[in-house]
């Protein structure tokens, strides 16, 4: 492991060293080049690898997911840009229609290697249509692979294995996470996708965290050890494919399980991983699977109100206590 690092800077360094690595690799998107993205995660690629290999873009989110897909159709490996993961919308015809179907239904004769990066999150004051996370939406859909890491070191792990797939991958950061720093790996360092992992061990309850509600489960589970209650954190990791053996075998240490979204709670990815749970741990469960989302409206500007949209730790603790019956 290398010396602490920023969340932002990890995935800079990991796309900076597969580009290095194959020359295949490419960047594409709005204001990723001199300017070095609107979160200054891309900066100093463009002086590195040129305009011919980090390429800025029309606003044509519709228009540059279509390119990259026909590139990766025809053997590059691009890593797609989405400044914010709301305007993932405007180019789902590209990413559900076209990028998860290729192979399919061209008989494996073509693959779409494809990486697209999107910044999400609740908090910043960027209101109700800079502040969603859709990834249970791209999540539904069989042919995308969907990753949402916690940290700097899972960040960079993550980021290098999603370029090296050779199918398309949504990867979310959120944007809160950027300035978070810790260790992360070398060069070499690459994760597997599906895997889930354990953060804390414990033998009460489960805290079953997406993205940045794994940091708040981690808060939280030292306030329930307070309270002599006894807290297992597991980051998910990845979304598609799903580590059900993982998820599973931590319902089965804790007999109870909290999972924490930081999407609105209906129709969530929270559900889906709560609905899996209850089919292949029933017999292990001493309580319903639980399930704690975003609130369920948009995301107002005010930065006061906006602190009251996500779970906090608080919440968090309230929610595992009531599983618990205390």
């Amino acid at each position: 492991m290398t010396g602490a690092t920023t969340f932002r800077d990890a995935v800079r360094d990991a796309l900076a060293e597969e580009m290095d690595r194959d020359p295949r690799v490419i960047l594409i998107g709005e204001d990723v080049g001199p300017a070095g993205g609107v979160f200054q995660q891309t900066q100093g690629l463009y002086d590195r690898f040129g305009p011919v290999r980090v390429i800025d873009t029309p606003i044509s989110e519709a228009g540059f997911v279509g390119i990259a897909i026909g590139a990766a159709m025809a053997g590059m490996r691009p890593v797609v840009e989405v400044m914010f993961g709301d305007f993932l919308t405007l180019g789902l015809d590209q990413i559900v229609n076209q990028a998860a179907k290729v192979h399919w239904m061209s008989g494996g004769q073509f693959r779409v290697p494809l990486v697209i990066r999107s910044a999400v999150g609740v908090g910043g004051a960027t209101g109700p249509q800079h502040s969603q996370s859709f990834h249970a939406w791209v999540a539904h859909v069989p042919g995308l692979k969907v990753v949402y890491p916690s940290g700097p070191a899972d960040a960079k792990a993550l980021f290098k294995a999603a370029v090296r797939d050779d199918n398309p991958v949504i990867f979310f950061e959120d944007r809160m996470s950027y300035g978070a720093k810790a260790p992360v790996g070398g060069p070499e360092d690459v994760a597997r996708l599906g895997e889930s992992a354990v953060r804390r061990q414990g033998s009460d309850i489960a805290l079953i965290g997406i993205g940045r509600m794994t940091a708040l489960a981690l808060e939280a589970a030292d306030r329930l050890a307070d309270d002599g209650i006894s807290a297992e954190v597991v980051d998910v990791r990845s979304l598609r494919p799903l580590d059900v053996e993982g998820l599973t075998a931590a319902l089965r240490r804790t007999h109870r399980a909290l999972v924490l979204d930081p999407a609105p709670r209906a129709y969530g990815a929270g559900a889906e991983i709560a609905a899996t749970l209850q089919e292949s741990a029933f017999d292990w469960l001493d309580a319903p699977v639980g399930r704690l989302g975003m609130s369920e409206g948009p995301v107002p500007f005010a930065p006061a109100l906006e602190r009251l949209v996500l779970p906090d730790a608080t919440r968090i603790v309230q929610g595992a206590r009531e599983l618990i019956g205390r």
